[in-house]
């Protein structure tokens, strides 16, 4: 069994939202750079600014992205009295988070579409029964942070509406699929009934959620957060870390998305490895690595124990047994790595791997 690492060796992370920037003496000094404000007035602060930046009516934030969606999906369901939503295969709320909306909520995912590749248009005709809510995660992180075009997204949730479905939006990765779009967040979110978004994540904050809407889905959703222990006192540490990302983060986004462009070019112009999305459409990608996965996080460990260099949060397996592949996100932390570095790094990590 692989160890955990020791994030106290790592000086370096290729991963945005990896241990170096979220640690405790980072964080409190980008706090304590700040003006003094009372315990209630950052929650409050980030909430309009979210709902300002969404171009929604209300915003309420949630010790975690898990309980906005359960929650955004329960008020769905029971508005609609229907109990299946749907979504594309690869769905966060059905692959990491224990199918929650299923344990606590007694609601019935269905998927749409193939595994490996975007949800259609015709994937979504082709759904026969009837759906509280459908979701769109975007980018699709599972496909590396594929996009569908402007079009295409708009006919969806067209489609949803027309048959009776809210339209709610994973907005983990929003922040950085907004320069593939080129639109204003507003007009982005403007499609859906819900929106939830990461605090952590591209804002590379501590911890949170924010779940935006009108004011009358906030009130209901505000319940269901007290019902699952979310309406927690004093979150203003969380509050203050995505205040911080909203001001110095998240105007860097194309600036990210950029950068990611230029290290999966470099990667596959080498052809040490596979770079996909081939360019990527979003702040992240996927790299596949022609080797096996324990020999690849065998590698990673000797990597920070030696340079001190994180490459990856996580190695995912593959069907065949010889390869893995590992997610790249780009942020703050990841600007710190050149492309022919980055290639330098992957030629070390297979050499020594194989």
């Amino acid at each position: 069994m692989i160890a955990p690492v020791d994030d106290s060796k790592i000086r370096r992370t290729l991963a945005s939202h990896g241990p170096v920037r979220r640690r405790p003496r980072a964080v409190l000094e980008r706090m304590l750079a700040g003006e003094d404000l009372s315990p209630a007035e950052p929650v409050a602060a980030l909430e309009a600014r979210i709902a300002s930046l969404l171009g929604k009516p209300a915003a309420l934030f949630f010790p975690s992205g898990t309980m906005a969606q359960q929650a955004a999906l329960r008020v769905h369901a029971d508005r609609s009295g229907r109990r299946t939503f749907a979504a594309h295969p690869h769905t966060h709320l059905d692959n990491w988070e224990d199918k929650g909306y299923a344990a606590v909520h007694g609601l019935r995912f269905r998927p749409v579409g193939d595994r490996n590749e975007l949800m259609t248009l015709a994937d979504l005709e082709a759904v026969g029964e009837p759906l509280a809510a459908m979701v769109w995660e975007l980018p699709q992180r599972d496909l590396g942070g594929l996009l569908p075009s402007w079009d295409e997204l708009v006919a969806q949730v067209g489609l949803a509406r027309s048959r009776g479905a809210a339209a709610h939006l994973d907005g983990a990765r929003l922040w950085e699929s907004q320069p593939f779009y080129g639109k204003e967040f507003a007009e982005i979110a403007g499609l859906f009934d819900s929106v939830y978004v990461s605090l952590y994540k591209g804002l590379q904050g501590v911890r949170g959620a924010v779940l935006a809407g009108d004011e009358a889905l906030v009130s209901e959703v505000a319940v269901w957060r007290r019902r699952l222990g979310g309406a927690i006192p004093d979150a203003w540490p969380l509050a203050l870390a995505a205040l911080d990302g909203l001001d110095s983060v998240l105007p860097r986004m194309p600036e990210f998305h950029a950068h990611a462009r230029s290290l999966a070019a470099a990667i596959n112009q080498d052809g040490v490895a596979y770079a996909h999305p081939d360019p990527p459409q979003a702040g992240m990608f996927h790299v596949h690595l022609p080797a096996p996965k324990a020999a690849v996080e065998r590698v990673a460990e000797e990597l920070i124990a030696e340079k001190g260099v994180q490459l990856f949060l996580r190695v995912r397996s593959a069907p065949d047994p010889r390869r893995c592949s590992f997610e790249v996100s780009v942020g703050e932390t990841t600007m710190d790595f050149t492309p022919p570095e980055v290639v330098a790094l992957l030629h070390e990590l297979l050499d020594r791997a194989r």
